[in-house]
């Protein structure tokens, strides 16, 4: 086998494998809101409009990354790229609006009952904040796919943790929910890990970025939810 034929084989065989992952996100985002909704409990239809559009938004991103690696696969690469800025200026709405539903949660007294309000507070604006620190530095390096596909992969990744957050029994973990859910998507970072070992002989330096993103943000909510300034600013956003 030729150096090119290897070379294009092991293209198509990343491009298969991304567009696993971005489907295999895409059913747990989709399987933990199916649980969400299917429990009696589940006030779905008399949440505020606002939390419907958060909830579009982000599930839109989910679907957005999961054509933008069939195009790939397709070898629609222009209409990929062209895509791209459509997907950057979601980012940007994703942010405001995950910072806004925090926010109107804590004001209108909806936060989930395993959480306490500076958990909660740090864990949602952290990691929104993850998820657009690792999509736009992807969005920054688009010229070097090895990096910018799996930058990217970790991103979306950070966005599973409201499904993550419904699959897990989260009432029973207590104070290591957050740490479930961190656990969880470390797995589908480690899955990536264990492809790029066993296909290219070494790991991409993207992975110990995404990682690592994903360890300070659960090392963050850790050290920051108890202090004294999260505390008192949930205590003014709860009235």
């Amino acid at each position: 086998m030729t150096a090119m034929t290897q070379n294009d084989t092991r293209v198509r065989s990343d491009r298969s494998f991304f567009l696993a992952m971005a489907g295999a996100i895409a059913v747990t985002v989709a399987v933990g809101f199916s649980v969400s909704l299917a429990r009696p409990q589940t006030a779905f239809a008399a949440a505020p409009l606002h939390v419907h559009i958060h909830g579009a938004v982000f599930s839109l991103w989910i679907l957005f990354y999961l054509v933008q690696n069939a195009l790939v696969v397709r070898g629609s690469i222009a209409l990929h790229r062209a895509l791209g800025m459509f997907g950057a200026g979601l980012a940007l709405v994703m942010v405001a609006l995950g910072v806004l539903t925090t926010v109107l949660a804590l004001k209108m007294h909806r936060v989930p009952p395993f959480f306490p309000p500076g958990v909660f507070l740090v864990l949602d604006i952290t990691s929104v904040l993850t998820f657009a620190g690792l999509t736009f530095a992807a969005i920054a390096l688009r010229r070097d796919p090895a990096w910018h596909k799996r930058l990217m992969l970790c991103g979306t990744i950070m966005v599973m943790s409201p499904a993550l957050g419904r699959l897990l029994p989260m009432p029973l973990l207590g104070p290591w929910g957050s740490w479930a859910v961190s656990g969880t998507m470390l797995l589908y970072v480690l899955a990536a890990v264990l492809y790029d070992r066993g296909t290219r002989g070494r790991v991409h330096p993207a992975y110990a970025w995404g990682a690592g993103a994903i360890i300070a943000t659960q090392l963050a909510i850790a050290g920051l939810s108890f202090t004294p300034p999260v505390l008192a600013l949930a205590a003014r956003l709860q009235g």
